[in-house]
Parts: C-alpha cells; structure tokens; sequence
C-alpha cells in the first residue's frame, strides 16, 4: 500500500525566487553602495 504522505514537496516557481532573492542579498551585501534599479534590474534578468 503507498504511504499518502511520502510526496514530494517542490515547487519550481518558489525555488526560482529564493535564488533571485538570494543573489540580490549577495550583490547588497558586496556593495558599498545602494545597488541602483538598473543593477537590480540586471541581477533579476529584467529586460528593457
């Protein structure tokens, strides 16, 4: 018999935004500055 409870628990869309989030934290954290919104742009793969 399958054990209800053994599933597996992903979900790519949360997954891609901690890493999104995660790399502004990094770029944040080695700039000495405010990071400008094009720089922020650029880390979440905004295009103009």
């Amino acid at each position: 018999m399958a054990d209800q409870f053994d599933v597996t628990l992903e979900d790519g869309d949360l997954l891609t935004e901690v890493e999104l989030t995660t790399n502004l934290i990094i770029a944040a954290s080695n700039s000495d500055e405010r990071l400008s919104v094009e720089e922020i742009d650029r880390i979440l793969g905004v295009l103009h």
